[in-house]
């Protein structure tokens, strides 16, 4: 055996040798932003109807490109827009002098192909630069994930009421055994209220449930309703472009909020990427999304991150994806809610991409909970990366979304929100939650530190409560009855919200006073230096003031 080199032996052994690498392989889609199989930017109307796009005409389009053509591309603008060259629109983006709205307003008349050759012209810094003009509302936050490998209520409604205490203007849960979806968002209904009024809260699970649990109160939003870029693997999910619009009426009919879901990667992973480069694909799938009218997208390579993270310009082209996003006029959770990588740095430079030039949601799932227990299978950041995140925040002057807490403040809404839960539970009959899970929740890092419920008991209980008829104002009497009456008044705001539907609009989150903040009363308006969200006044000063650091005065 060749003698090594020892800081290659050295090198070997590094966190970063452990991720997966490969070079291009353009025949299956396993290239990031430039596949000689990407077609040319090309578009024909004739007599108010789009026939031929990017090279192909009418005759030869599949679903996605009958339905991109009919229901996305604006007609209006679009012989317009498309003869402005991709390399000055890119530089139009970053250019201070041309305003958001101009650009949004020829955007809707690109095609899928020409979308790419504009983000192609950008380096990555000049994306953030058109991500933090283009965004579509002013200030930027975070949404979190609340899960645990047990299925615990009183963890969920404890790291529920945390998370919202620490700034996650949305949290959302999964579940490991699919009848727990009911208690699961119960929990993260009476935990975040608990933590801070106004938090949207939402269940990932099969799409009918999802949409019963939302009519019912128990959920204020969805995005789990997932859009892929080529038409073979939209038929492998049973779905059309037009099922899934329905779909999508049928929440926002039902006052929920909801984004579609894609990410680049998804094609490649399910063996239909047709040879096209992951962010053809993914741009095609956010035009669907503008044409079905929703408000907004979760991508960043949502559940693929491994896919782009493999090939060159990967990580660049998950930014290009989320800016493509707020280019399409919509809301942008930018992922960064799946790990990819055994790397801390590569870790940290990925999200640094939407942290720093902002985004309408930096994390599509920030991990309320330990990795271990995160059903969205990990997240690039975590409850133990809490306090490098608010140093980040406090070096960079960037507002990632989190609050500086104590340790005493989040003890005492993680409790009251478990208390909360226990009389609740008590009063719409589900199985008691114990003094003892009530304080191992207080004080737990993980579902390691809960013991075991009854799992078959909480099924038989949550089954009965779905078929009674419960919901939300339940919850609502229960938490008035038992001496919660600032958390009954926030979950009966939270159920008017759904009545009144101002929450629906693109980018709209509550404030703790039930105020809607949206792209409509606070759109982003960057146009350069002293413009914009800036992170100064009182915000500033909070964010500053993390609780290590020292006070002169008291030395």
């Amino acid at each position: 055996m060749a003698k090594r080199q020892k800081r290659f032996l050295v090198l070997a052994d590094r966190p970063v040798n452990k991720d997966g690498f490969i070079k291009e392989w353009v025949d299956v889609g396993l290239v990031a932003m430039d596949s000689p199989n990407d077609p040319k930017p090309s578009i024909r109307i004739e007599n108010g109807v789009v026939t031929e796009l990017d090279g192909k005409r009418r005759n030869e389009f599949d679903m996605l490109d009958y339905f991109i053509a009919d229901h996305c591309v604006d007609k209006s603008v679009a012989e317009e827009a498309m003869a402005i060259e991709s390399l000055k629109f890119a530089r139009m983006l970053v250019d201070i002098n041309v305003p958001r709205a101009e650009l949004v307003r020829l955007s809707v008349g690109f095609t899928p192909a020409k979308v790419v050759s504009i983000l192609r012209e950008l380096n990555v810094v000049e994306l953030m630069m058109a991500m933090q003009k283009m965004r579509s509302r002013k200030p930027p936050m975070n949404q979190a994930h609340i899960t645990n490998l047990k299925d615990a209520a009183p963890l969920l409604a404890a790291d529920a009421a945390e998370a919202a205490y620490r700034g996650f203007a949305e949290i959302e849960t999964t579940v490991g055994v699919g009848r727990y979806a009911p208690m699961n968002a119960l929990a993260l209904l009476v935990g975040g209220q608990t933590g801070r009024p106004g938090v949207l809260s939402q269940c990932a699970v099969e799409e009918a449930l999802e949409l019963s649990m939302g009519m019912r109160g128990l959920t204020s939003y969805a995005e789990t309703v997932s859009v892929y870029g080529t038409e073979q693997v939209f038929i492998d999910g049973d779905d059309t472009p037009w099922s899934k619009s329905f779909l999508a009426s049928a929440y926002a009919s039902r006052g929920l909020k909801m984004r579609y879901t894609s990410g680049t990667g998804s094609e490649v992973q399910m063996g239909y990427a047709e040879g096209k480069s992951m962010l053809y694909l993914e741009v095609r799938c956010i035009m669907v999304t503008k044409g079905a009218g929703v408000q907004g997208l979760q991508n960043g390579s949502i559940s693929c991150i491994g896919v782009p993270g493999a090939v060159p310009a990967g990580i660049k082209t998950v930014l290009a994806e989320n800016v493509a996003t707020v280019l399409m006029d919509l809301e942008v959770a930018s992922g960064n809610d799946q790990t990819f990588t055994h790397s801390i740095e590569r870790n940290t430079a990925r999200m640094l991409m939407q942290f720093l030039p902002g985004t309408d949601f930096i994390f599509s799932g920030y991990a309320g909970e330990p990795n271990y227990d995160n059903m969205f299978a990990g997240s690039t950041h975590d409850v133990d990366d809490y306090d490098d995140y608010l140093v980040l925040q406090r070096d960079l002057q960037v507002d990632g979304g989190l609050n500086p807490v104590t340790e005493e403040g989040v003890i005492a809404v993680r409790n009251r929100a478990v208390r909360a839960l226990q009389a609740v539970f008590e009063e719409v009959g589900l199985p008691a939650i114990t003094d003892d899970e009530v304080e191992r929740a207080t004080y737990a890092h993980g579902s390691r530190d809960m013991g075991d419920r009854d799992v078959p008991e909480d099924l038989r209980a949550i089954d009965d409560f779905m078929k009674r008829g419960s919901t939300g104002l339940d919850i609502v009497r229960a938490l008035a009855k038992r001496g919660f009456p600032d958390i009954a008044a926030a979950v009966l705001e939270m159920q008017k919200g759904k009545v009144a539907g101002d929450y629906l609009q693109t980018s709209a989150v509550y404030t703790d006073k039930f105020e809607v903040v949206s792209s409509v009363n606070h759109p982003n308006d960057y146009q350069g230096p002293g413009t914009g969200y800036r992170l100064e006044g009182e915000r500033w000063e909070f964010l500053k003031n993390i609780p290590q650091a020292i006070d002169p005065e008291s030395i």
